[in-house]
């Protein structure tokens, strides 16, 4: 069978990662809009949408990506070494800030992170024989462990989980699924790990602290995270991960759900009626999930079962309207921009979040008081983005949008140039 590609399943997942890139960059944390941060605990903000849009995205392209639908040892091999070398990238960043070399500081020691920095984005996205792709990216993930476990003081609250990471895990079970099990067998397991997961939140009494809940630091997916990632978590001062062990499990459901939208485009079927179902789809899992909603609260951080499947229903929905326009209206004046981003998202994942990191380690001495350093990406901000706005609010969104297009530039150079990156 020939490998297919969905234009518009391109464009979906471009402008997830340019939203991502758009939250994860205001100018200043202190002035955002609300919806572009996270809902406090329950509830679901736009921004609350980008994690698992590109979950959801990935599952509908797994279909694309192995049509042939045949398992052996080499593909096994092949889907465990991308896993392992997506959450060898995405564990780097928790990594990076922490790097420290005989002592230096300042800019020799940044200078350094850097050269790392593409050594480790060389080793796990570059393209080698097979051999050389496993080899490097387990030993990265080992010195990593090492680090983390080895009693190396620098390194003993580096966080483990993070987005890449979730993505890799599930990346890595779906992609299975695929290629063990039928269309009901993926059904039956999507629907026992939402119930599952809805039992074990709600039914299971969290040891040291009684009945079951979904409060903030004591529910099973905190005590589970404190007890088994202890200090490596987002915050070393809480005792839980937004990414954390349990709450991986429903993320999972989530990949499904897009594994299932991705073989139902694949389906023999006229495009109008594929387009229906996708509605019908959609609309049905929204209406399921905020009926859940009422006893298993839509919460992000707990990826709960209500949130799996709003969320998923919300992506079909915008998958309906591009598939619609794009691959059956012929519609794509004007989206190449959101193209060129869909097309190289992994280069986006690691050095987006990379750069931001090194221009606030840069001190440079302030133009307002000669006796403080400010950070270049604080003067970039202050003095090049502030005075154009009255109301901080829009100063911080035009940083960020700033940094989009200067993202979009990059990748429309890629994208002319025919250089993919991968993992």
């Amino acid at each position: 069978m020939v490998r297919e590609r969905l234009i518009s399943l391109d464009v979906f997942r471009g402008l997830t990662i340019m939203l991502m890139t758009i939250v994860n960059n205001p100018g200043d944390w202190s002035h955002v809009y609300p919806p572009l941060l996270h809902a406090n605990w329950y509830g679901c903000t736009p921004t609350d949408l980008v994690f698992p849009f590109f979950i959801f995205i990935m599952g509908v392209a797994i279909p694309f990506a192995m049509p042939e639908k045949q398992y052996n040892k080499t593909i096994f091999n092949k889907i465990l070494v991308r896993s392992v070398r997506m959450f060898g990238l995405g564990l780097f960043f928790n990594f990076f800030g922490k790097i420290s070399f005989f002592g230096l500081d300042g800019i020799p020691l940044l200078l350094i992170r850097l050269l790392i920095t593409i050594a480790i984005g060389y080793a796990l996205m570059g393209n080698f024989a097979s051999k050389t792709k496993t080899a490097l990216a387990f030993g990265i993930l080992t010195i990593y462990f090492i680090l983390a476990y080895g009693d190396f003081p620098a390194y003993e609250e580096v966080r483990i989980p993070g987005v890449l990471q979730r993505i890799a895990i599930v990346y890595f079970m779906v992609a299975l699924l695929y290629l063990k099990t039928s269309l009901k067998y993926q059904i039956i397991t999507l629907s026992s790990i939402l119930l599952g997961y809805w039992a074990m939140m709600t039914l299971i009494p969290i040891p040291g602290i009684g009945a079951p809940n979904l409060n903030i630091g004591t529910n099973l997916a905190s005590y589970l995270d404190h007890i088994l990632l202890q200090k490596h978590v987002y915050h070393a001062t809480k005792t839980w991960d937004p990414e954390g062990i349990l709450s991986t499990l429903p993320a999972v459901g989530t990949g499904i759900l897009g594994l299932l939208i991705g073989q139902l485009l694949q389906v023999r079927e006229t495009q109008g009626r594929i387009l229906k179902q996708l509605i019908g789809i959609g609309i049905g899992l929204i209406a399921i999930g905020l009926c859940w909603n009422t006893v298993f609260p839509i919460n992000k951080s707990l990826w709960t079962s209500s949130y799996v499947l709003y969320t998923a229903g919300l992506a079909t929905l915008i998958l309906s309207l591009l598939y619609a326009l794009i691959d059956i209206k012929n519609f794509k004046r004007g989206l190449k921009p959101f193209l060129v981003w869909g097309v190289n998202p992994m280069i986006v994942f690691f050095a987006s979040q990379i750069i931001p990191q090194a221009l606030s380690i840069i001190l440079i001495a302030n133009p307002n008081n000669k006796s403080e350093n400010i950070t270049l990406y604080g003067y970039y901000y202050e003095f090049g983005i502030v005075p154009y706005f009255k109301n901080p609010l829009n100063a911080s969104l035009a940083s960020a949008i700033v940094y989009a297009v200067f993202w979009t530039l990059v990748l429309w150079i890629l994208y002319q140039n025919k250089w993919f990156i991968k993992v």
